[in-house]
């Protein structure tokens, strides 16, 4: 049975950079209060029209695709993780599939927040391994700048979070311990609402009568989206913070010792530890726990935030350009968002 090798990487990031500074005018913070909780100095933004989740993928496809030594009519199969897709129908896979001219080949889109890519890596490995699909490209993008709340009110999320996207190509090899060495996915739904964009959804409408005709106008509207919902903000991404960063600082740390345990592998062996960049300081706390070296773990929130299932292949791709991945190294990729779900890879490069 083959493996499954990463053959081609890409990122694209926009080219609009915003400072911790530059959300002062929109809100109570400063530069010293989100570095000291995230880490982060500045996050891109995509243009407010011109750019969509699905150019920011079409970019980094292009330069992961390339550097695989293919060409998008080679793609036969692509895997989305997305948690901002263009329309809330249809997925951005099909979209993609659409802008880049591809064959009518199949296109999956996932939707596991933070841990989207990596769970995205994982479908696809199984596809490689099985000799189903040759050349699949997985994407993580994102475009968050678009549904944050820029006030003082939803400042504890809209400072951590940015936009961009990453590509891998995947393609078989024979080679004796290359690869994709195993995935890891896990979820726990009980606390689903800690990290949650509670709205659009049905959830609060499962008492929607048959005959609509019985209501006016005003109250049918309420019933989709009412202006409560604004006004108790759920109409933006609401999160409970520091039940996060608690939950987190276990299950990562966890899941990264799950991969390495299953290849008989300790975290001295890790060459580049690559995790979702959720927040410098759980990434800190990872480290110490796992008693890894400033050289083992790469971490780029600093200067793009939180572009949730953008940021592993992003950190992955920049990690690799600077050339601190090459063949042979081993590269464990983890990740834990909402849901809650977390996972990781290891990889044989």
């Amino acid at each position: 049975m083959p493996q499954s090798k990463i053959a081609g990487t890409g990122f694209y990031v926009p080219q609009n950079a915003v400072s911790n500074n530059d959300l002062t005018k929109y809100m109570d913070t400063s530069d010293e209060w989100i570095q000291e909780r995230t880490g982060i100095k500045e996050r891109r933004y995509a243009h407010r029209t011109n750019e969509t989740t699905t150019t920011m993928a079409v970019e980094a496809s292009k330069i992961a695709i390339e550097r695989a030594g293919i060409t998008p009519q080679d793609i036969d199969f692509i895997v989305f993780a997305t948690l901002s897709p263009d329309y809330y129908f249809p997925g951005c896979g099909v979209l993609l599939q659409r802008a880049m001219q591809m064959k009518e080949i199949g296109a999956l889109d996932i939707r596991n927040q933070c841990s989207g890519f990596v769970y995205a890596l994982s479908v696809a490995d199984q596809f490689i391994k099985t000799g189903m699909y040759k050349n699949i490209l997985v994407v993580g993008s994102e475009k968050h700048s678009f549904g944050l709340d820029f006030s003082t009110r939803g400042r504890n999320v809209s400072v951590i979070f940015g936009d961009g996207a990453g590509a891998v190509v995947l393609q078989p090899t024979t080679k004796e311990g290359q690869g994709i060495l195993s995935t890891h996915l896990h979820s726990d739904g009980e606390s689903a609402e800690i990290l949650a964009m509670y709205n659009p959804g049905t959830h609060a409408n499962h008492w929607l009568p048959q005959k609509l005709a019985d209501f006016d106008e005003a109250e049918i509207g309420e019933m989709f989206f009412s202006h409560d919902m604004i006004d108790k903000a759920q109409v933006f991404p609401n999160m409970d913070g520091p039940a996060v960063f608690k939950k987190a600082v276990v299950k990562f740390p966890e899941v990264i010792m799950e991969a390495l345990t299953a290849n008989n592998l300790t975290p001295a062996d890790i060459t580049v530890l690559i995790p979702h960049q959720a927040n410098l300081r759980i990434a800190e706390f990872v480290q110490k726990k796992l008693g890894l070296s400033n050289e083992q773990v790469y971490n780029n929130i600093q200067k793009y935030g939180n572009t949730t299932a953008a940021s592993v292949p992003i950190a992955l791709c920049e990690a690799w350009e600077a050339g601190k991945i090459k063949e042979g190294d081993l590269v464990c990729l983890a990740a834990f968002g909402s849901g809650f779900t977390w996972a990781s890879a290891l990889v044989r490069w």
